[in-house]
Order: structure tokens, then sequence, then C-alpha cells
């Protein structure tokens, strides 16, 4: 029962930085899904695999693990590059790069 803590990346479908700023806590399947022969879902008698946690900062999950004994490994988030431009800029004067079709 191997514990990870990461920062979650931003989703495709979110322009903003919603539940980006929180470190999440969830724990490594223990057992392989398995795909219910009736219906075709998949399942799993694994509970832990439902239990996510945030915390406000890495240090808080990682006492959190080191109090109740629970191995974690932490996942560093990873630098992001961000050029910030603004619609107008495509029409500058003042640019760089070629604009043509």
């Amino acid at each position: 029962m191997i514990a990870r803590i990461y920062k979650p990346a931003k989703t495709a479908m979110q322009s903003g930085e919603a539940r980006t700023k929180t470190w999440v806590l969830d724990y490594e399947p223990e057992q392989p899904r398995r795909v219910e022969p009736l219906m075709g879902w998949t399942s799993s008698s694994d509970m832990r695999q439902q239990v996510r946690m945030r915390f406000a900062s890495k240090e808080d999950a990682i006492a959190y693990c080191e109090k109740n004994g629970i191995p974690y490994q932490v996942s560093e988030p990873h630098a992001k590059v961000e050029k910030k431009m603004a619609y107008a800029d495509n029409f500058s004067f003042r640019r760089t790069g070629q604009w043509t079709h």
C-alpha cells in the first residue's frame, strides 16, 4: 500500500488553475481491475482506490503519511513554461515572426 503524493496538473478542459494549488494523496492499486462478465464494467475490490485526500502543502501530506506509518512516494511538479500573449499581439508591428497563411 504505497501512497502517491503529487500536485495535479490542470485538465485539458480547464483554462484556469482550479484544483491545481493543493497536493493530493492517493493510493496505488493493490489488485488489478477486473471486467464484470454480465455488464462489462470494470470493478475492483480494493477500497483504498476510492480514497483521495487533499492537503494545503507537500509537508502536510508527508507528515500525515509518517504519522500513520504509510509508505509514500512524492512526485514533484514539472516546471511550467508559460508564454502569456494577448490576441492583439498577433497583429503587432513589432512581431518578430512572419504572419502568413
